[in-house]
């Protein structure tokens, strides 16, 4: 089966500014990997901009492109969040968070003003982010006898996987981090351990 397991993202966070009309709109995009994130982040700006009249967001997570979030926090509806996000799935970046911050002005911009602001500030958010490509990877925990130590560790270095933990004394658990594309066969080769067992946790 052909499948791909790679997306993009941004790799730090950066904000931007764009003004029309009076009104200021600051674009803040974050990279994240789970939507737990999302609260942490848009406290912190509202704690940050107390006076701002409007704190709308977008996100996006996985390569699925129906796992979205939008908040048009007040504006009209369809007018910030779904600006926001259209611009994400253009771009196709995903475990992400734009949130834009806006200072009303004193002149009301309109529905085609709000959507192009929105749109703008975030494209010049991301203009300023240094876009990589990650892959998809599967978190496993195994859970194996310390005399199996050699075999695992021998095939954690053949399939070049990532330890996320891990725990050693009689019984040692780890757990590890599988690239999508690989977990079929690291699974096989841990298989052939016996006693060896191994849970899937979660998906990155």
């Amino acid at each position: 089966m052909l499948f791909d397991d790679t997306y993009q993202t941004i790799e730090k966070p950066t904000e931007s500014i764009f003004r029309d009309r009076g009104s200021k709109f600051l674009g803040f995009a974050y990279p994240i990997s789970s939507d737990n994130d999302i609260k942490g982040i848009v406290a912190k700006l509202k704690a940050e901009h107390p006076k701002a009249n409007h704190h709308c967001w977008a996100m996006r997570l996985g390569t699925d492109r129906s796992v979205y979030r939008v908040n048009d926090d007040g504006e009209p509806s369809g007018t910030a969040g779904r600006p926001i996000l259209n611009i994400l799935l253009s771009k196709d970046v995903t475990n992400i968070l734009v949130v834009v911050v806006r200072y009303f002005g004193g002149t009301l911009l309109g529905v085609p003003g709000l959507i192009n602001a929105y749109k703008v500030a975030t494209e010049e958010a991301l203009k300023l982010a240094t876009i990589i490509q990650k892959t998809v990877n599967d978190i496993y925990t195994i859970k194996f006898d310390y005399l199996q130590m050699n075999d695992v560790m021998r095939i954690i270095k053949e399939e070049n996987l990532q330890v996320l933990e891990q725990q050693f004394d009689n019984d040692c658990s780890m757990q590890l981090s599988i690239r999508k594309m690989q977990v079929e066969q690291v699974l096989g080769k841990l298989g052939k351990l016996a006693g060896l067992k191994a849970k899937y946790d979660y998906s990155l």
